[in-house]
């Protein structure tokens, strides 16, 4: 097997030793690359080969086809909930039975592959330390075969839910927190197009109109904005659940799959545990500025393409 190996290595020479690095140490399990190796010929002859535009070729697709493996590999999994929780502001009887990543600020997003600058920025003001991080959530989702449930505990230090240029759809200019969803996951790159669908929570605890939103895309059309209706959506938002700070809260949400996936693309039928979503969660946090600061968090923005893959897992009695 190490002849084989050393042999594979060999015809990869003219590589970057950088790449190379990356190629061996970091992304090929010794499994795959033995199959590999397996498959060369012994009487390949290296001389034959133009070295400088096949074997940049070969390194290339080896990755996609890995990357592949690895993306199938990261789906995220939502949990079934077997009991249907109050929708209070109170997460304990869910949110240890719930998919959630730990908590989330701005240095941990700042080493995730989908992090930009431009994008994933808290506001800091003058006289305050910016290395005290004013942003930092715990995320939980689930799901018991009707709703989805989302829910989020955030240590905040300023509640702003106020714009200047107020319009019902600025839900992104406020205090918030959305959950992009693609249902279900294709190969389309897309901005909110056909089966796309945003679920996004303003913190403010009037509860105002626009205060559960969805922003959506159909076949016909794309970013429809418009509030998500009564009877698919119950929320509850508690402020300052553990005394230390006014601007804390915790948002509990629950949104109805069919009076809203339902509504998407015709591709999501049957069971929703037998297709695979796109996720990403965007939290807002303007603090008196005008845009302010946002963290974006499994993936790069409004592009579905860049968005987690997520898979409802199935039904306990099933």
């Amino acid at each position: 097997m190490s002849k084989r190996i050393n042999r594979f290595k060999r015809l990869l020479k003219p590589v970057p030793d950088v790449l190379m690095m990356v190629f061996f140490k970091l992304l090929i399990p010794l499994q795959w690359l033995t199959s590999i190796a397996q498959e060369i010929p012994i009487s390949l002859n290296i001389r034959s080969f133009h070295t400088r535009t096949v074997f940049p070729v070969i390194l290339f697709l080896l990755f996609v086809a890995f990357h592949s493996i690895s993306q199938q590999a990261e789906i995220k999994q939502i949990p079934f909930l077997s009991s249907e929780p109050i929708i209070d502001g109170d997460l304990s009887e869910w949110k240890q039975q719930a998919f959630s990543d730990g908590v989330w600020d701005l240095n941990r997003v700042q080493r995730s592959d989908w992090f930009e600058p431009k994008r994933n920025r808290l506001v800091v003001h003058e006289h305050e330390d910016s290395n005290a991080l004013d942003l930092s959530s715990t995320y939980y989702m689930a799901w018991d075969g009707r709703y989805l449930y989302l829910g989020a505990e955030v240590h905040d230090n300023i509640n702003d839910t106020m714009d200047a240029k107020h319009e019902p759809k600025r839900w992104y200019y406020k205090d918030a927190i959305a959950w992009f969803l693609e249902a279900p996951k294709d190969t389309v790159s897309e901005s909110f197009g056909n089966g796309d669908h945003a679920f996004c929570f303003v913190i403010d605890t009037l509860m105002p109109a626009y205060g559960a939103w969805w922003r959506h895309g159909d076949e016909g059309q794309s970013y429809i904005e418009e509030p998500l209706p009564r009877e698919a959506v119950t929320y509850a938002i508690a402020m300052n659940p553990w005394q230390r700070s006014k601007a804390d809260y915790i948002l509990e949400a629950r949104v109805d799959l069919q009076a809203t996936f339902g509504r998407g693309d015709r591709q999501w039928k049957g069971k929703a545990e037998d297709h695979t979503y796109g996720m990403m969660i965007v939290h807002c946090d303007p603090d008196g500025a005008e845009y302010g600061g946002h963290l974006l968090i499994y993936g790069k923005g409004d592009d579905d393409a860049t968005w987690q893959p997520m898979r409802f897992k199935a039904r306990e009695d099933e």
